[in-house]
């Protein structure tokens, strides 16, 4: 199937996608700060630039796009044009997170991460089910974990080689 857009339709149209203050980190802010919970936004002392980082219990939270970062939910879909160079980006998207989470569990810190299908969309959770699951993971002390639209579960952490 071919593109809709012009090749130079769609590279503005991917220019203008926001990187950061999206509309899943902006909802996230605002529960946050609901909680009684103090953050700092987009740490750059951190790998992988958390989009928040909590000082006080020492853990980070990341909001992931689920087509950027390869969640397997009704928001992925491998795109129809160019699949090969999107897939291949996407990957190298996983791959860096892998590490990210890797480098920042190496260095004490916790990491949630939230997809964007538990913020928005069809199936997203209610404020109310997002607090209770955010002040339940920040409190706990202990984990990493991520949110989906199923709930809360363990997030695996990959070893980094002892080069890094």
């Amino acid at each position: 199937m071919a593109d809709v857009h012009d090749k130079a339709t769609r590279s503005k149209n991917m220019r203008a996608i926001g990187t950061r203050d999206t509309a899943i980190e902006k909802r996230l802010a605002t529960l946050l700060t609901e909680c009684g919970f103090t953050w700092t936004a987009q740490e750059k002392t951190l790998p992988g630039r958390p989009d928040f980082a909590l000082h006080d219990y020492r853990c980070v939270i990341f909001t992931h796009g689920c087509f950027w970062h390869h969640h397997d939910c009704y928001l992925f879909k491998v795109p129809a044009t160019r699949t090969a160079f999107w897939l291949a980006k996407i990957a190298g998207n996983v791959e860096r997170d892998k590490r990210d989470v890797a480098r920042l569990h190496q260095l004490g810190w916790r990491v949630l991460i939230i997809w964007e299908c538990a913020l928005r969309g069809r199936e997203k959770l209610s404020d109310r089910g997002l607090n209770e699951r955010l002040e339940e993971w920040i409190c706990a002390g202990e984990g990493s974990a991520q949110i989906g639209t199923q709930g809360m579960s363990q997030l695996a952490i990959t070893s980094l080689p002892d080069t890094m």
